[in-house]
């Protein structure tokens, strides 16, 4: 499943959801299903600046392509995070550059955060182009 198509799958999914409430419970039962990162990955290295709870992304390159893992000690952004590397992870350095995050508008889910939540939303996805351009530069 291609990125455009994993975003629309998202906006499809909070568009059945009645009210804010509903799409908050998803969205922390996204960060139940998380996997989480074991305590040596969460490092400073890994730590997302800017975000108001502590979340960590890490990042393995492999056979062309880059997976993510993350975790936090919020379950808001835990489960933020979770969608995010649902949607971005087991895709080439490229296609994650090529791909925008405009399916956050269409579900609304900045006007949903406070101010400071929704920084912490750009800058986990200000880390994931990071990485791409990184692991894009080594490879």
């Amino acid at each position: 499943m291609t990125i455009k198509e994993k975003q629309q799958e998202t906006v499809d999914a909070f568009a059945f959801m009645e009210d804010w409430e509903q799409k908050y419970e998803y969205i922390i039962d996204l960060g139940k299903e998380l996997k989480g990162l074991p305590e040596d990955r969460k490092t400073d290295d890994n730590l997302i600046k800017g975000c108001q709870s502590k979340v960590w992304i890490d990042a393995e390159f492999k056979e062309g392509k880059l997976y993510f893992n993350a975790d936090s000690d919020g379950i808001l952004p835990k489960g933020i995070i979770s969608l995010l590397v649902s949607i971005y992870s087991g895709h080439t350095t490229q296609e994650i550059l090529d791909s925008d995050f405009k399916f956050i508008e269409e579900i609304g889910l900045q006007e949903f955060l406070s101010p400071s939540r929704a920084n912490g939303l750009m800058a986990m996805t200000k880390q994931i182009k990071f990485y791409a351009v990184a692991f894009q530069l080594k490879s």
